[in-house]
């Protein structure tokens, strides 16, 4: 997790995964997998569309 320290800070990164409603560009709501990278103190970064459902 290198990567992500020296882009957003020091902290204990940890990758993470839900699902959510999301909005695509053509106006269509469906729900999808997202995974992310989660740090305490600095927050949500790099939220990636893995599978739409």
């Amino acid at each position: 997790m290198e990567r992500l320290q020296k882009n957003y800070g020091k902290g204990r990164w940890r990758k993470l995964k839900g699902i959510a409603t999301i909005i695509l560009t053509e106006g269509t709501a469906c729900k999808a997998e997202l995974h992310w990278y989660e740090a305490h103190g600095i927050g949500t970064k790099e939220i990636k569309i893995k599978y739409i459902l």
